[in-house]
């Protein structure tokens, strides 16, 4: 045994006196809080916590709070076309704040989402983040609803990364805007006769986004029809056989929105497999990381998937605020080789 080792496991007290802070600065810092600690104090007690080998006991926090120090991210049904890029964010974040992480996979069925926010509760998160689209039609939302008011009167803290409209603190994407935007982009581009690959009927995400297409087109004098937006599943899968569906119509298509980037690779997968991959010109919306092997590159909306977690972080973080927040989260177009100029 090495004689100039510890007699005993360093404390947070030790922390504090080496890092020459008080110790609730020290917690502080060391639990990832952004309240009252300012860089240079951080700077000096993460240096201390690593030279006395210093480590969070975190049964011993969960027995003292009641709660799990840590970010439980709960989506519906992983894995998920939609869901990973969030998911990846939040992981990164979560890294960067040396905050632990869980994740949760909901059930594809509405009432999934609620028997996996009860099954968080049981784990004691000291924060719950919920992520994915919701429907116009989802029964089930008084029943979510409750129990994440449950889950905060025990002493947690929820924030939604999804649309607005529950009363909790809120993380939304600008999904409308991004549409319209993507609009007014390819008339730009000089395109004019476009369809739409769209997802569920009552998807709140797919709506926006459509919608908000239609209005760019629509301000420049284009109208988008009904027989042009096609429904169907969430998934690139759906999106195939849809692209089939509409080429088989005879309709005179020269560009087609897909509302997300698996869709909009599934439409590009049936051009390729049809003969002619440049055919119509296709954009999507997310800008996900699989679009990097993916050719030709696709134009899509860019949303900054970091930056939404960072954001849902800092709003559970933070102190509480008087009402339930929401901070919207703009996207923007990135032109690649799939929408080249006409």
């Amino acid at each position: 045994m090495n004689d100039s080792a510890p007699s005993r496991a360093a404390r947070l007290a030790d922390v504090a006196q080496l890092a020459g802070v008080s110790a609730a600065t020290a917690s502080r810092a060391l639990n990832g809080s952004d309240r009252g600690v300012r860089e240079a104090n951080r700077v000096k007690v993460l240096e201390a916590a690593k030279t006395l080998g210093y480590t969070t006991n975190f049964a011993a926090q969960a027995v003292a709070k009641g709660r799990s120090r840590g970010v439980t991210l709960v989506v519906k049904g992983m894995p998920d076309d939609f869901a990973n890029p969030i998911t990846a964010g939040v992981v990164a974040v979560a890294q960067r704040r040396g905050l632990p992480f869980t994740l949760i996979s909901a059930g594809p069925d509405q009432a999934d989402m609620v028997e996996a926010v009860n099954l968080a509760r049981g784990h004691r998160p000291e924060i719950l983040m919920i992520a994915g689209g919701r429907t116009s039609d989802d029964a089930t939302i008084p029943a979510l609803v409750e129990a994440l008011q449950r889950y905060e009167a025990e002493g947690g803290r929820v924030v939604l990364a999804t649309q607005e409209g529950l009363p909790f603190d809120t993380v939304a994407y600008a999904n409308r805007q991004g549409g319209y935007d993507m609009a007014t982009t390819l008339v730009g581009l000089g395109y004019r006769d476009f369809a739409v690959i769209s997802g569920l009927k009552h998807g709140l995400t797919q709506r926006d986004r459509t919608e908000g297409f239609a209005a760019g087109l629509a301000d420049a004098g284009i109208e988008l029809s009904a027989d042009r937006v096609l429904i169907g599943e969430f998934t690139r899968d759906a999106a195939y056989a849809l692209t089939g569906e509409l080429l088989r119509r005879n309709i005179a298509v020269d560009a087609v929105f897909a509302v997300n980037d698996a869709m909009a690779l599934g439409v590009l997968t049936f051009l390729r497999d049809s003969g002619d991959p440049k055919r119509v010109a296709v954009a999507g919306f997310d800008d996900i990381k699989a679009l990097r092997d993916v050719t030709p590159a696709l134009t899509t909306v860019r949303l900054p998937w970091e930056q939404v977690a960072e954001e849902a972080l800092a709003l559970a973080l933070g102190p509480r605020g008087d009402a339930p927040r929401t901070t919207v989260v703009e996207g923007h177009v990135i032109v690649r080789e799939s929408t080249p100029p006409r």
